[in-house]
């Protein structure tokens, strides 16, 4: 299995069908949220709306509600009722939190401290083809109160579970998604985080307005410097065997493995 929906993975409310296609239009794939973008007022409706509004299911992530949510079930009943075949899991901490999802493909929310120690173990489950981290849920689980400082930077354990989720899903070679930046109107944050996102190894970066797709998309695409020489550098490989030098470089495995990820993310 495997995750191709990014780099723009936009969050809509299950119960604004007056946002589903505008949504889909705008972004690489959408989030039909019936989690936290539903206040319980409107739960049921959020579910009606999901089967009566379809959209393509290539391009769709439903988010249902975590385990113990006494809305779960019902959740679960609405998605069945769809062609929806990818689900992420809200508030996910162990492979049991699954429960009901077979012949799903999964993405796991790691958005509490017992989401991001169990990251393994989740990253480790056979239907799980993305795990995701989210930063203010992660703080609340902490009782903490800010996810980031000041300037605007994460804290430190907001951090430390970025890396530890984006590990855990590449040990498993599963895909990893950048949580949302919630200042709608820090372009430059947002941007700075989605380029280390792409730099980092991550598959996709989430976000909740659909002002924020272009930025991520820009962020992702390769420069037309960087990509230059990753084409470069792979052709003069095709002569070359073992490590050689390429325009004072040394080039090794790593190093075109990392060329053909930018050719690749560049649609090449």
């Amino acid at each position: 299995m495997s995750f191709r929906m990014g780099p723009a993975l936009l969050f809509c409310p299950a119960d604004r069908t007056d946002r589903f296609d505008k949504a889909a239009e705008r972004a690489d794939a959408v989030i039909l949220d019936l989690e936290d973008a539903v206040d319980a007022a409107h739960k049921d409706a959020a579910r009606a709306a999901l089967i009566e509004h379809p959209l393509d299911p290539a391009r769709t992530i439903v988010r249902v509600n975590a385990h113990d949510s006494p809305e779960r079930a019902a959740d679960l009943e609405a998605l069945r009722q769809t062609e929806y075949r990818t689900v992420m899991v809200a508030k996910a901490t162990a492979p049991r939190d699954f429960e009901g999802l077979d012949g799903f493909e999964l993405v796991a929310l790691c958005e509490t401290a017992g989401g991001v120690v169990g990251a393994p173990a989740i990253a480790a489950h056979p239907s799980v083809v993305a795990l995701m981290w989210g930063a203010e849920d992660l703080m609340a689980s902490l009782g903490g109160t800010s996810s980031r400082l000041p300037d605007g930077r994460y804290r430190q354990v907001a951090r430390h579970a970025r890396s530890a989720v984006l590990l855990a899903a590449g040990a498993y070679g599963k895909a990893a998604i950048d949580a949302i930046h919630v200042d709608i109107d820090d372009f430059d944050g947002l941007r700075a985080e989605a380029s280390d996102a792409a730099a980092s190894g991550f598959a996709a970066t989430a976000c909740i307005h659909p002002g924020q797709v272009a930025t991520i998309r820009d962020a992702y695409r390769p420069s037309d410097e960087d990509l230059e020489f990753a084409r470069a550098v792979l052709a003069a490989a095709t002569d070359e065997s073992g490590v050689f030098a390429f325009r004072g470089r040394m080039v090794d495995e790593p190093v075109l493995r990392h060329a053909a990820e930018l050719v690749r993310r560049a649609g090449d």
